[in-house]
């Protein structure tokens, strides 16, 4: 059977990148064969881990997986956790095992964000702008992000020499370590700053602008380059995404691009006709009721509905007649119906003429029994 990569990995088939190699170092890390030794089904473990997060990494050999359901070029479902484009990840996880670093610290993009954004039926069917308070991780602005009260505060690690790494013997490999004194910056802050005291950054609540385009809907998400957590190391800061929740409408409802909303009028209009008022997303607007209206009957306005977000046009409002029965009549409205059915006869009810014909031809005379 072909391998579930997802399973594989605990992520949903919608992860994103940063949710899949938070996944992939947490079950690297426990099955890697260093912590395992001799333990077969944890090596057998770290080689499928590796499989599955080389193709869900790459974006051309997911997209091939989503479809087929089997990596590219795959033969026989053989292990391709040693692969080309396995060098980075690799070496992140190796280093997180023995401490090791290829080049000292490097600079990390920060994380995205999302912001949830409640957004009224109107703003949604027409656009609107507004503005949102995001708390997040910012530089700090004291110090600069050196950490430091001052750039004389900051000297050279005592313990690297200023390379960020030591070196250590272990067996036949001579391996060098991330300082842990300076963190693998090469170093230290002597007096740090009194803001941040040492971390560089600062959590603090930006106001930001957000501009809702015109037919979003509820998963719409609105992208804000750059707007996201501060990258570790000068690294360059994370997104963030607007995730638009839509507010339900007292009269309409949405289907597609189109505006459905339910219209009630009496038995007496449905049966004589009439003209009435209807609201609609841009104001009041006159609907004629034609006499004999069926309940159920549905009323198109063109371009009254919400456009279409990535293309042309704009969908229509539908109004569907509901035919309000009356309740509680009077003695008098009793007897004046009662001398319609009268009058009226068989004819008045085609529809339910046209059943019951039907109900008589295929049971016969077993609808008397």
């Amino acid at each position: 059977m072909a391998k579930d990569y997802y399973e594989l990995l605990g992520v949903h088939r919608n992860a994103g990148d940063a949710e899949l190699k938070r996944a992939y170092r947490r079950l690297a890390h426990q099955h890697h064969p260093d912590k395992n030794p001799g333990d077969k089904a944890s090596e057998d473990k770290f080689k499928e881990i590796n499989e599955a997060y080389e193709v869900l990494s790459d974006p051309q050999k997911r997209a091939y997986y989503d479809q087929y359901g089997t990596a590219p070029g795959a033969q026989g479902g053989g292990a391709a956790g040693y692969g080309a484009g396995m060098g980075d990840i690799f070496g992140d996880i190796f280093g997180e095992f023995f401490g090791t670093s290829r080049g000292g610290t490097r600079a990390m993009a920060g994380e995205d964000l999302r912001y949830n954004l409640k957004i009224s039926f109107e703003d949604a069917a027409f656009g609107s702008a507004t503005k949102i308070l995001v708390p997040r991780w910012e530089r700090c602005p004291d110090c600069d992000g050196t950490g430091a009260k001052s750039k004389d505060k900051i000297v050279t690690c005592t313990a690297c020499n200023g390379a960020g790494q030591v070196r250590m013997q272990q067996g036949f490999f001579s391996i060098s370590r991330t300082c842990s004194r300076c963190g693998g910056e090469g170093k230290q802050i002597i007096d740090p700053c009194n803001t941040c005291r040492g971390r560089k950054r600062v959590e603090r609540e930006r106001t930001l602008s957000v501009k809702i385009p015109a037919g979003v809907e509820t998963g719409t998400t609105i992208r804000l380059t750059g707007e996201g957590e501060l990258g570790a190391h000068g690294g360059p800061p994370g997104d963030l995404y607007v995730y638009l929740m839509v507010e339900e409408h007292a009269l309409f409802q949405r289907e597609g691009q189109d505006v459905i909303c339910a219209v009630p009028i009496s038995f007496v209009q449905a049966a004589l006709g009439a003209e009435i008022d209807v609201p609609t997303l841009t104001g009041s607007a006159k609907l004629k009721i034609p006499a004999g209206t069926q309940p159920g009957h549905t009323f198109r306005f063109k371009g009254k509905g919400f456009p279409h977000l990535r293309g042309s046009g704009i969908g229509d409002q539908l109004c569907r007649i509901v035919v309000e029965v009356p309740a509680d009549l009077t003695s008098k409205q009793k007897e004046l119906l009662r001398e319609f059915e009268r009058l009226s006869g068989d004819n008045s009810t085609p529809i339910a003429q046209g059943f019951f014909d039907k109900v008589k031809e295929i049971f016969g005379d077993k609808t008397k029994k």
